[in-house]
């Protein structure tokens, strides 16, 4: 993890990984059978990262009153997302390999850390009453738009950190005023915009819809379901 922290996921072999532990090649083979094998691991490190933070600061919910039921899940998942957004930035390297390599294993094959994350979304959902297609539902919500929000979220957007003008920090200054107005008059919500509050924002508005349904979804946007 320090390794791909410092110098990218490209650095990542089993030869410069045995060099910087000062050990020959073959013996990381005692631990991992291969470099896929690593990146498993590092997969499982960042997801145990995620539980360790919310570990470190939880939310008593079952001391909650009854009444506070329908909102105690809300800011469960919300502080979900807000971990796991911390630990992306935490190792922004690493996010792009987390949000990509797990959809190539079958479930049941995912670090124990992960799986162990997915179980206690589930778990908070039966316990506040959803049945088992909303359970799923709000849970794809929730994956879908936190991974999205931070792919989105951490493209490399900086094209000169020194410069203050938001429009030439981002590069934008060089693309034709005439064929990019809106992308250029965007600079400074690009440059400047609240990560936080966008997460936890658009997290609430897809949670409505999610947990009411069709119907709810169809009610956001207008229509008579």
């Amino acid at each position: 993890m320090d390794l791909v922290d410092r110098e990218g996921l490209a650095a990542l072999t089993m030869r410069r990984l045995a060099t910087d532990l000062g050990v020959e090649p073959m013996a990381l083979y005692r631990y991992a059978a291969s470099k896929q094998a690593l990146l498993d691991g590092v997969i499982e490190m960042f997801f145990a990262e995620v539980n360790a933070d919310l570990a470190a600061q939880t939310v008593a919910e079952h001391a909650r009153p009854q009444a506070e039921a329908a909102v105690a899940w809300r800011q469960e998942l919300q502080r979900i997302a807000h971990a796991y957004a911390r630990v992306a930035q935490a190792h922004p390297s690493v996010f792009p390999l987390v949000a990509t390599r797990p959809v190539t294993l079958p479930l049941a094959r995912r670090p124990a850390p992960m799986l162990q994350l997915n179980e206690h979304v589930l778990a908070l959902l039966a316990r506040s009453g959803f049945d088992e297609h909303t359970r799923l539902r709000i849970y794809r919500a929730l994956t879908a738009w936190v991974v999205g929000y931070l792919l989105v979220d951490k493209r490399q957007m900086i094209d000169n950190p020194e410069e203050p003008d938001p429009l030439l920090r981002l590069g934008l200054h060089r693309l034709p005023a005439a064929q990019y107005p809106h992308l250029r008059a965007t600079a400074p919500l690009l440059a400047d915009h609240d990560a936080e509050r966008e997460l936890a924002s658009g997290l609430g508005i897809l949670l409505d819809q999610a947990a009411e349904g069709p119907a709810g979804a169809a009610r956001a946007a207008g229509r008579t379901p």
